[in-house]
């Protein structure tokens, strides 16, 4: 059943996984894995029999070829999918520890102009923006193409039509310095004009997901009641903290929720993405007004449930669930209760 059309916007690149403990630059054997965070979700989403369009660019080379028809293949509408013949898919380097959780290590594949994904072409975005609008509930996003100039202008023109258009805009903040520092920064932190920038863009959304340490880091608070006030929309605010518990506004209803651990842990990439994915699917379900604390909760477990499964395997896309996948853990999380 498809509950709503959403629209992903942003980077679709290659996660190029290492050995857990070892370097993807150098040491062997290495992982090549479709990801970047709004193909992640908008591949998630339709693992779970959501509509989803994607809006993005690859490059015309064998990465972004394969790349494209994975998304055909997943019925994800490819509409706003741009094949960039100057610049290539860009390669991330994922570094790995021996439990599983990954850093960035910078890129690989640059030929002197960039990558595809930080060229997302505006015009071409506007020539297929009302296919892109009809019937749409919600544009999910995260802050990467902000890195970029040419994305960033596409970026912006989408944010403020979608806004204008009714259309809901759900942000993962997504803060990854390697971005947009292009190479390996030992300050993790947010630059002033940095943070500046993304702040800028809140105005207008209806739902932030971030980490404890991106709250702290933009906004000096952990506590989503404090950051949703210090923002016009007064959006709704999920907090994350890796495998601790999850604190969360949602339609004004608080509360933390605690996370569920799989059995073995593999790779942590794409987890949060499939969260996000699984926060969308869930709210797709209802009318603001229907959700109740008790509903949020229940919206926060299924999402927890989506970005518990994916640790499970490596990379991003793969290891997604389907539906009864997270019925099934759901119901053994709850003792054997649906």
């Amino acid at each position: 059943m498809k509950f709503g059309k959403v629209i992903a916007i942003g980077e679709a690149v290659i996660d190029r996984l290492g050995p857990p403990g070892g370097d993807p630059s150098i040491d062997l054997p290495v992982k090549d894995c479709f990801g970047g965070a709004p193909a992640n979700v908008a591949f998630a989403l339709s693992r779970l029999g959501v509509d989803v369009s994607f809006i993005g660019s690859l490059g015309n080379d064998p990465y972004g070829k394969n790349f494209k028809n994975l998304f055909v293949q997943r019925g994800i509408n490819t509409f706003g999918l741009q094949q960039d013949n100057l610049r290539p898919t860009r390669i991330v380097l994922v570094r790995r520890d021996a439990n599983g959780e990954r850093s960035f290590e910078g890129f690989k594949g640059d030929k002197g102009l960039g990558f595809a994904d930080q060229a997302i072409s505006r015009e071409q975005i506007i020539k297929c923006w009302p296919q892109a609008i009809d019937n749409a509930k919600c544009l999910v996003v995260g802050t990467i193409p902000l890195a970029s100039e040419i994305s960033s202008n596409s970026f912006l023109w989408c944010l403020e039509n979608a806004f204008n258009a009714g259309i809901k805009i759900v942000l993962d903040l997504n803060w990854r310095p390697t971005f947009w520092r292009n190479k390996v920064s030992t300050v993790l932190s947010p630059t002033l004009q940095e943070k500046n920038e993304i702040i800028s863009i809140l105005k207008n959304v209806s739902l932030i997901k971030l980490a404890k340490e991106e709250a702290q880091w933009f906004f000096n608070s952990s506590n989503p009641s404090e950051i949703s006030s210090s923002l016009p929309h007064r959006p709704s605010v999920i907090v994350t903290d890796g495998p601790n518990p999850i604190s969360w506004l949602l339609n004004n209803h608080v509360g933390k929720s605690f996370s569920i651990s799989p059995i073995s842990v593999v790779d942590t990439t794409g987890a949060g993405d499939a969260f996000t994915a699984g926060l969308i699917y869930k709210i797709l379900h209802f009318e603001s007004e229907q959700i109740s604390k008790k509903i949020a909760e229940e919206i926060i477990q299924f999402a927890i449930a989506c970005g518990s499964h994916v640790c499970k395997g490596d990379g991003a896309i793969e290891a997604q669930p389907y539906l009864e996948d997270i019925e099934n853990l759901l119901s053994l999380s709850n003792g054997g209760k649906s």
